[in-house]
């Protein structure tokens, strides 16, 4: 490992916090370099902090304690991650024999210079209790692979020797702080401290030495899996060609989603994120995984986040998916069954205390294809895979040079049930649409953008198609998170297909799919071109269709239902003079609705409809609202609000129906008029 300090940069950083002082502008330099190197630290894990002296609220200079908050990522810091706390009285708590974690929690925040600054890290105290002015801890897959052997704490010896500082594993919090401040008073000379099965602290004067410290160490612990290594794994007889991801994605997503006990209709569903490097490939398919690759997690951090064990499944073997659906949902409820039973047996130990969280795994293993991040949320999901694939790297190299022994399930159950832990994750209350994962067509146009942003604005995962790919990337860009931008060419039978396995492949599945992209075509209906109608038809009625059905498929091998929303416009209940070619095909789509809807309805697949006019987009250009308005004798804004409530009505209410349309889990075959009235087309 090589360090990345820079002097140059490092001068950068004291000029751009100068207020600050040197002291944590330099701080904040490090934390990044560290947090930045996903062999280090991932997601929020991992603290640094620095001793200095900083004016309080009454500008008197204080020694303080400067320490990543709790919620901040290294990677990304900023000063005020660093929340400042008054040094004197925390390295006053050691004397204490006992002391409860609210309890930490509360006299750590007393003592915050700013009232207003995040929790102070759960190992806050630890950097107290340590004497130096720098302090660094990460979870560094390298040691962690050194640690986690039954022998770790003696392998670590004879690597580090007496540079080092042994503690045994003792839960993060102030039984932690205590034994490391042990361990430092006994030998005050060495320059960072092993916690066993769960990472290592680095020590110095300043910043680029604690730092560099950090990097030599962990160097060491790489050079020691370098010496002696066998192979991790021996690979499994697996079948030729594996299925792909796209069909095997909504199956895993389905068998994990759970049914809600209160709402009828609602599902916990989960966004899926797929690896397969080649290290993961190595992983997955080894003849062992069922051992190595269920054993537990590397460090406990990461428990809280993907469980204490993944689920491993069948290799899903291309033309059997049938089977390969079956064996899924055998293994989700097995691992459903097991974690009920951990849990049983460890809440008990603690005198049933805690409720139990969901029982679906964070980490799906697939042997022959690779492995998948599970979360309520893609950015949950990708951090479940990044945790994942560090697992990876941990394990191969500890199963290369020994074996893999992480910590016994009681303390992996404390510390994913500590609720100092769970605080890292919030408690905000979820979207609407958590979960969910949407497709909208056309979604480069007025409509289907609008749509795509209300989408995601009530938390769902969007994915834009347009037959204008740059537009769509641009579009799901200005949406930001995890937005999709794909081309999709709804009257091309291979686009539609090539476009629903992407989105597939990407979100693990689809469960609502707006159906928004149209044409209109004109002409007097007697006198149009035979080609003309065919080319409307193609893009307004059988562009539906195949979205339609391309998105049951997906629907059908999830088994959690879903949601198909329609745009089909006034013209289909009302059609103008002049637009044949464009009502026509969208009256067929208005049946193919209610088609849909009493075809899919016994599996939980709704279908419903919304029916707008005169809405400022691609279809009506500013070009045809004046020669409308001008052929009427109105002004433009007349034209536009010439409905019964005298509104113009926008793409963004149309949004909103289809919105409510999708939340709507006891309403199918509906059609929603979004006109701001029209007697004439309203439905009879």
């Amino acid at each position: 490992m090589q360090s990345a300090w820079n002097d140059s940069d490092a001068d950068a950083a004291v000029a751009a916090y100068e207020n600050l002082g040197r002291d944590l502008a330099l701080r904040v330099y490090t934390t990044r370099l560290l947090g930045q190197d996903r062999r280090l630290v991932l997601h929020g894990g991992g603290n640094t902090s620095v001793k200095t002296r900083v004016a309080d609220l009454n500008g008197d200079a204080v020694d303080v304690l400067c320490v990543k908050g709790s919620g901040w990522d290294m990677g990304s810091i900023e000063p005020a991650g660093l929340p400042a706390v008054r040094l004197a009285p925390l390295v006053k708590l050691r004397s204490r024999e006992k002391l409860s974690d609210e309890e930490m929690v509360r006299l750590q925040r007393a003592n915050l210079i700013d009232p207003a600054a995040p929790n102070p890290s759960v190992e806050a105290l630890l950097h107290a209790f340590i004497p130096h002015k720098f302090v660094d801890h990460t979870h560094s897959t390298a040691v962690l692979a050194l640690t986690d052997q039954s022998d770790g704490e003696a392998l670590c010896r004879e690597v580090f020797g007496a540079r080092m500082g042994y503690v045994p594993y003792v839960m993060p919090g102030f039984g932690l702080a205590k034994a490391a401040a042990q361990v430092f008073d006994a030998d005050p000379s060495v320059e960072g401290l092993i916690l066993v099965k769960h990472g290592i602290f680095s020590f110095g004067t300043d910043a680029k030495e604690s730092y560099e410290r950090m990097i030599a160490l962990v160097t060491l612990a790489e050079q020691r899996l370098a010496k002696n290594r066998k192979p991790a794994f021996v690979s499994a007889r697996l079948p030729a060609r594996p299925a792909p991801v796209a069909d095997v994605a909504p199956i895993i997503r389905g068998a994990c989603s759970l049914p809600d006990d209160k709402i009828d209709g609602a599902w916990k569903r989960f966004v899926l994120d797929f690896r397969g490097s080649d290290a993961v490939m190595n992983f997955v398919n080894g003849a062992d995984v069922a051992r190595y690759g269920q054993a537990g997690v590397v460090t406990p951090d990461h428990n809280i986040r993907i469980k204490n064990r993944p689920l491993v499944v069948a290799v899903p073997e291309e033309g059997a998916l049938a089977d390969f659906g079956a064996s899924v949902r055998a293994a989700v409820a097995s691992y459903a069954d097991g974690y009920r039973d951990y849990f049983g047996r460890n809440n008990a130990r603690i005198g049933g205390i805690k409720t139990m969280l969901d029982p679906m795994p964070r980490v799906v293993l697939v042997p022959g294809l690779g492995l998948f991040g599970l979360g309520r949320s893609k950015k949950d999901a990708r951090i479940a895979a990044d945790l994942a694939e560090a697992a990876v790297a941990t394990i191969t190299d500890a199963e290369a040079v020994g074996r893999f022994e992480p910590l016994p399930e009681s303390d992996l159950f404390d510390v994913e049930y500590w609720s100092l832990e769970q605080a890292k994750l919030g408690g905000a209350k979820e979207p609407p649409l958590a979960g969910q994962v949407a497709v909208i067509t056309g979604a480069a146009g007025a409509i289907g953008f609008a749509t795509a942003k209300a989408f995601a604005a009530a938390g769902a995962e969007v994915a834009l198609l347009d037959i204008d790919e740059t537009a769509a990337r641009a579009k799901a860009k200005a949406i930001g998170g995890a937005a999709l931008g794909l081309r999709c060419d709804v009257t091309d039978v291979a686009s539609v297909r090539d476009a629903f396995a992407r989105v597939a492949s990407a979100f693990g599945g689809i469960d609502i799919l707006v159906s928004n992209a149209g044409a209109a075509w004109q002409g007097r209906i007697g006198e149009v071109d035979e080609a003309v109608l065919r080319q409307s038809f193609e893009l307004n009625f059988y562009g539906h269709q195949r979205v339609a059905q391309a998105a049951v498929k997906v629907m059908q091998a999830q088994g959690t239902g879903g949601c198909l929303l329609f745009n089909v416009s006034k013209q289909a209940v009302n059609p103008g003079a002049g637009f044949g070619p464009y009502g026509l095909p969208k009256a067929a789509t208005l049946f193919l609705v209610r088609q849909y809807a009493v075809d899919y309805g016994s599996e939980g697949i709704r279908a419903n409809a919304v029916n707008a006019d005169r809405i400022r987009s691609g279809l009506l250009t500013e070009t045809m609202i004046a020669s409308r308005s001008r052929a009427r004798g109105v002004s433009e804004q007349d034209y536009m609000q010439g409905n019964l409530l005298g509104r113009e009505v926008a793409a963004e209410d149309v949004a909103q129906a289809f919105l409510a349309q999708a939340l709507a889990l006891k309403t199918t075959a509906d059609v929603t008029t979004v006109d701001g009235g029209n007697i004439a087309a309203a439905l009879r």
